[in-house]
């Protein structure tokens, strides 16, 4: 799938998997920038490991992960990172023994502690709890916590692996809004996973189904709504319009 004739990430017929365990197979898709990209699809159908071989946590077999028109399918995760590839996991990746601005301050790669205020404006509830240990926190302030340090390194993608999971739907709604507001005013580009359907075909522009490690549908968010069949082979539920 070609949304622009020049994209900021790329995958041209990726094989991925771990070790020898092989989940993709031939994924092809393009994310243009400030674009928004949903992965959809059920569980173990390859949309993490998608995000993990975006960021070399996966092994690349063949095929080619490139990014603002550059191979970056041999660099390390590090590289990666320091290119402008930001990653969220789904384990929200915190420093459990430091505190919420210490955490912050890991992740600014080199700018001003000033930066951390970029975070504190997004998350206002991160500054409340800003002499908090990383353990002290809830679930959702981890997770905003995870977002906030990935951003401090100005990516200029963002890969959100279900950044919704086991969540409050309160916790929820302010953490759309901030992906919200956050691509609107930064421009950074997003590839979402997400199993809240709704919630991701509301935010992204775009949204690619996944089935068993391969692409079987690239659609604008609006259309596959209007699919609903699809909706329902691949992913279990029709959707709403």
């Amino acid at each position: 799938m070609t949304m622009t004739s020049s994209p900021l990430l790329e995958l041209r017929q990726l094989d991925a998997g771990y070790g020898e365990v092989k989940v993709l197979h031939g994924i092809s898709f393009s994310l243009p920038k400030a674009g928004r990209l949903a992965l959809i699809g059920r569980n173990g159908v390859g949309k993490s490991t998608t995000l993990k071989a975006i960021i070399g946590l996966a092994t690349i077999d063949a095929g080619q992960v490139l990014f603002d028109g550059a191979d970056v399918t041999r660099l390390n995760p590090r590289e990666r990172a320091l290119a402008g590839i930001g990653y969220v996991p789904q384990t929200r990746d915190i420093f459990p023994s430091l505190s919420v601005e210490e955490n912050l301050i890991a992740g600014l790669k080199g700018r001003t502690k000033a930066a951390v205020d970029e975070a504190y404006a997004l998350f206002p509830r991160l500054k409340e709890r800003r002499r908090n240990g990383g353990a002290q926190l809830s679930g959702g302030e981890q997770q905003m916590l995870t977002v906030a340090r990935a951003l401090l390194g100005k990516p200029r993608v963002l890969l959100l692996d279900e950044p919704l999971e086991g969540l409050a739907p309160i916790i929820c709604l302010e953490l759309m809004r901030a992906f919200e507001t956050l691509a609107r005013e930064t421009g950074v580009a997003v590839l979402l996973v997400e199993q809240r359907l709704d919630d991701a075909l509301d935010f992204a522009q775009e949204a690619v189904l996944l089935e068993r490690g391969s692409v079987v549908h690239a659609d604008t968010s609006a259309g596959l709504r209007e699919k609903p069949h699809l909706l329902e082979r691949y992913v279990g539920v029709a959707g709403h319009a």
